[in-house]
């Protein structure tokens, strides 16, 4: 299962796609790829079957974010009159923040190499994060004299926190690795040779677990971000009754009084 900008390998219950654009270092503006992220997130969306997703890039690079070269040429999105560009993020890179974060399945960024501009908030759509050492994040707008088109100022404030946030955007400058997990922007850093096992394992402890039961925990840690305590109360007593009345459910409690491991359906 390929395509030419993204290329998703299955392997058991995850997925891996991977940005597949190295000669380029992997950019996310262009239609092809953006299409192809939204398609797979809503594909992923109605197969309970797949249960966690890694997100990399190939080569060198996770990935360069916009185009550099079509801003100079004013083509593509970055052409136009100022109505023009402006419909042209909303109805293009505008698209992959809204599918990432609607994605039921949790997905784990495997950050191999540099991400620059919207590469690093590709990062942070992702709901968990392994780093290579060689991987360093720049949120690089303001440097070429634009802003974060693409929600990156959201997606820094809730990952870092307002002061974390405004120096990333306000100075562009490189966060390396390291920083980023003493920052608590990365969920672990590992030697380049291990990214992939890393991430393979993450993945593999989240898709142990009853499918349903992962997904709507992750609705609900997205919901907690602005609703109420109230609300999020709500909404998890909701929740809750579906899940105790799930087949998966009643096999958890099984394995754990019997002491071995579940084996889920998503029923």
């Amino acid at each position: 299962m390929t395509q030419d900008v993204l290329l998703v390998d299955r392997d058991g219950h995850v997925e891996t796609w991977t940005i597949n654009l190295p000669g380029i270092r992997n950019p996310i503006s262009s239609p092809d790829v953006i299409d192809a992220i939204v398609a797979n997130v809503d594909r992923v969306n109605a197969d309970l079957d797949v249960r966690a997703v890694i997100f990399t890039g190939a080569g060198p690079a996770f990935s360069a974010g916009g185009n550099v070269k079509d801003m100079v040429d004013r083509s593509g999105m970055f052409g136009g009159a100022p109505h023009q560009i402006r419909q042209s993020y909303r109805s293009g890179i505008q698209r992959i923040p809204l599918a990432l974060y609607n994605c039921e399945v949790p997905v784990i960024a495997a950050v191999n190499g540099p991400a620059v501009g919207a590469g690093c908030d590709v990062t942070l759509m992702c709901d968990m994060r392994v780093a290579s050492t060689k991987a360093w994040f720049s949120e690089s707008f303001v440097g070429l004299g634009i802003i974060p088109g693409d929600g990156g100022a959201w997606l820094l404030t809730k990952t870092l926190g307002p002061a974390r946030a405004a120096e990333m955007a306000l100075t562009g400058d490189r966060v390396t690795a390291e920083k980023a997990l003493e920052w608590g922007m990365v969920n672990e850093v590992v030697e380049p040779d291990q990214l992939l096992d890393a991430a393979r394992a993450l993945a593999g402890r989240v898709a142990k677990n009853p499918p349903n039961a992962v997904r709507m925990a992750k609705k609900l840690l997205h919901e907690s971000q602005h609703q109420s305590l109230a609300g999020v109360l709500e909404l998890s007593s909701a929740m809750q009754a579906l899940a105790h009345h799930s087949r998966d459910h009643r096999e958890a409690l099984d394995a754990f009084m019997e002491k071995r491991p579940g084996t889920y359906t998503g029923e």
